[in-house]
């Protein structure tokens, strides 16, 4: 009777662990190849900044137009009350008509509903105004 207990001695058992050397020799020759085909950036380039202050604006500013939306949804053009909406479109119509449009500014309360903001935007783009941004009070709020 007899059992094997083992390998004995003549048997070649094969190494099952990944010869990771090719690998790591073809990673370090890609690496080195990188390096060396990365251009160095010593390249400057030099400017002629200018020197003092800037001269003064020639032309004139423009013409700003605000739209403010209170917090009970009146709306007022440059701090006049706008009775209607018919007044608004007329109001919207006289500005996109000018041939150098007014910035207009909307100005909305934060406790104004959506709706009417919406609304107003909705028509001074319908109505052609070009330059149209929404201003924030938010700087203004405070800690409340």
């Amino acid at each position: 009777m007899g059992m094997n207990l083992g390998s004995g001695g003549d048997e070649d058992e094969g190494i099952v662990d990944i010869n990771t050397t090719p690998l790591i020799d073809v990673m370090l020759v890609l690496l080195i190849m990188l390096i060396i085909t990365i251009p160095l950036q010593t390249q400057s380039v030099s400017m002629n900044l200018p020197q003092g202050d800037p001269p003064p604006p020639t032309e004139q500013q423009d013409k700003v137009i605000t739209v403010a939306i209170d917090f009970d949804n009146s709306v007022t053009w440059n701090g006049i009350p706008v009775a209607n909406e018919n007044d608004l479109v007329a109001l919207f119509q006289s500005a996109a008509a000018e041939p150098e449009q007014a910035e207009m500014h909307i100005n909305p309360n934060r406790l104004a509903d959506y709706k009417t903001v919406a609304h107003v935007l909705a028509d001074a783009q319908r109505l052609g105004i070009k330059k149209l941004g929404i201003v924030g009070q938010d700087q203004f709020m405070g800690a409340q």
